[in-house]
């Protein structure tokens, strides 16, 4: 996933996974050979309470270049689109968004802090809602941006970014999308919670098939 001379962009929210992502990266870069280059991007979707002060705060003490872009996002999906369901535009919007201030930056890789369960919740929305089988991949190529993403968090269970993340006592922030918590990525994730009950295994069943399946990337 990185090489030597690698400056990497990583999109931060300020929620709990990105908070984990840009420690474990900043940790990664003193000890590998290689050379690495971190800066942070977060994208200012536009809504009135964005807490820039903590984000700030907590890059400056990691030492990493930290850069906020505003946008008005929110105001195109919510209010010129008025979307019913505003994820999928917006989502779009603010990779567009991180992939064009990493280039503008000199950065040759952007690094997002999906994880094992958003992979698997992935896979069941596009299944579900869009009637596609895929998901995100580990790494990916944009030929068009010239640009390199990829998640190095993909084989970590969300449980387990939890735990890390209260043991090192960090202080996620809260979002401030209006439809936080009541979107299709929740209803999946009940849904997956619900048949965890029945069996287990759910969750590594469907990440297993991915790999098998060398979906998007994916193989063993």
């Amino acid at each position: 996933m990185v090489s030597n001379g690698d400056k990497i962009a990583i999109g931060v929210s300020g929620g709990k996974d990105s908070q984990l992502l840009a420690i474990a990266l900043k940790e990664l870069a003193r000890f590998l050979p290689e050379r690495l280059e971190l800066v942070a991007i977060t994208i200012d979707l536009g809504f009135e309470d964005f807490n820039r002060d903590r984000l700030l705060k907590f890059y400056d003490k990691l030492k990493i270049d930290y850069h906020i872009e505003k946008t008005n996002i929110a105001q195109v999906v919510f209010d010129v689109k008025n979307e019913a369901n505003p994820c999928s535009l917006c989502s779009n919007m603010k990779r567009g968004a991180i992939h064009n201030a990493a280039r503008r930056l000199g950065c040759n890789k952007v690094a997002f802090a999906h994880h094992k369960d958003d992979v698997i919740e992935t896979f069941l929305m596009s299944l579900i809602y869009e009637g596609s089988i895929r998901t995100f991949a580990p790494v990916t190529y944009l030929d068009r941006k010239d640009i390199t993403l990829i998640r190095p968090m993909i084989y970590c269970e969300e449980s387990l970014i939890r735990s890390t993340v209260e043991s090192l006592d960090l202080s996620p922030i809260p979002s401030t999308c209006p439809v936080d918590g009541n979107t299709k990525r929740q209803l999946i994730k009940n849904l997956i919670s619900g048949l965890a009950e029945e069996n287990k295994h759910i969750k590594s069943n469907i990440f297993g098939a991915i790999k098998r399946g060398d979906l998007n990337g994916w193989g063993s």
